[in-house]
């Protein structure tokens, strides 16, 4: 009787998923308006200081703070400093400069006094309270200097960085290209959304959810339809992953061996090296993964919650590497609290559906009774999936466990 191999712990699997990301892809240069959400090639450094002058942060007068220590003090008014409009001269001792906020300080002044402190009539000011040195002045640099690191290299592009690189001026920027994702789903009992059920047949539902969870990592998802149940057909159907120069070729279904497990064999015949196949997860137990002419190649279980699962768990991570994130690979989840008793853990590390029932911190996190990897239902309702490692002893509500927040990464 042959004994089957151990299952692959998942710290092991992600680790040599990664491992087969090499360098990081190459880049381009994108507008900066077509950036959002895209990963930095190069550090964004600051060519120039902001604000590039001292400038008001109020409206006032703009005023040597030796001449206003002793108030009431009456002082020349000699012009104005508006954004956009800065005062040419220079101001000297017994003078004022009307400023508004934003504007430059002139050269002299070395602070501001609000206008509500003062009262103006004609070409005199009357300043009522003093000013430190100082005093409601934005010097030049405050936002950020010259040669500042803005954003590092690695790092996914925010509305707010948009704004950063924007106002460093930056018009264009180095970032990595996206990784091509195809997706392959198969199965004669596939059919599309919008299409008629035969006998026996299921709609098809992984193809949209994991597209997203590409695009959402910062890939470009391609789909290969529904390769039916036919050797032939699967392997024209990978041909066309590597004709669409896909970085990464994601199956859904067929990755076992039944007499209907048609992927790994037509893979295997392309010239697939294969990595590795099982892993001690739940769900997600069939993982396949290996490397077909430079494409990587990871091979889902059918049930659509088991290959939402190893998106999240090994896709995405593949992805920000292929990106250059340095952070690809971190631990997801975060620390939380059970809202209910959970019994202990065979050999497969678990990633238990569950709600959130608390917005404490850390949260707590109530496990579905029914975690079937078929369910799609009880997955769309789930806020996090609790993490239970192999192994792991019985627990009671109130103890701690890790979660992973699925709010943060979808």
């Amino acid at each position: 009787m042959t004994r089957k191999s151990p299952l692959l712990p998942v710290s092991e699997a992600l680790s040599r998923i990664l491992e087969t990301a090499g360098e990081p892809l190459e880049t381009e240069s994108v507008e900066l308006a077509k950036a959002h959400r895209r990963t930095l090639a190069a550090d964004v450094v600051a060519p120039r200081n902001q604000p590039p002058f001292a400038s008001s942060a109020m409206d006032g007068y703009a005023v040597r703070s030796a001449d206003v220590t002793q108030v009431p003090v009456r002082l020349s008014l000699i012009g104005t400093s508006a954004a956009g409009h800065a005062y040419a001269g220079s101001l000297g001792a017994g003078e004022a400069v009307r400023i508004f906020t934003g504007a430059p300080i002139p050269a002299g002044a070395d602070t501001i006094v609000i206008q509500e402190d003062t009262t103006a009539e004609g070409g005199v000011v009357t300043v009522n309270e003093g000013a430190a040195p100082g005093r409601h002045v934005r010097p030049a640099g405050l936002d950020f200097a010259t040669s500042e690191v803005l954003l590092r290299a690695g790092h996914r592009l925010s509305t707010r960085d948009l704004a950063l690189a924007a106002a460093a001026g930056f018009a264009r920027l180095e970032l990595r290209r996206r990784p091509r994702v195809a997706l392959l789903a198969t199965g004669d009992e596939l059919v599309r959304p919008g299409d008629e059920l035969g006998l026996g047949q299921i709609i098809a539902s992984n193809t949209f959810a994991v597209a997203a969870m590409v695009e959402a990592a910062g890939g470009e998802s391609i789909d290969l339809g529904i390769a039916r149940d036919d050797l032939d057909e699967t392997r024209a159907a990978i041909m066309r992953a590597c004709a669409e120069r896909a970085d990464i070729l994601v199956t859904l279904g067929g990755a076992s061996v039944g007499d209907h497990d048609l992927v790994q064999e037509a893979l295997t015949g392309a010239g697939m090296e294969l990595g590795f196949w099982r892993i001690a997860m739940r769900p997600g137990k069939p993982l396949m993964h290996g490397l077909l002419a430079g494409m990587r190649v990871l091979g889902f279980p059918g049930n659509p919650v088991s290959s939402m699962v190893c998106a999240l768990i090994f896709l995405r991570p593949l992805i920000r590497a292929l990106l250059g994130d340095a952070q690809a690979g971190a631990d997801p989840t975060r620390p939380a609290v059970l809202g209910a008793d959970v019994a202990k853990n065979d050999q497969r590390q678990d990633y238990l559906r569950a709600s959130i029932d608390a917005l404490t911190s850390p949260p707590v996190v109530t496990p579905f009774a029914r975690q079937d990897s078929s369910l799609m239902g009880v997955f769309a309702r789930a806020d996090a999936l609790i993490l239970r490692p192999a192994h792991a002893p019985a627990a009671r509500a109130g103890d701690p466990c890790r979660a992973i927040l699925l709010g943060e990464w979808e």
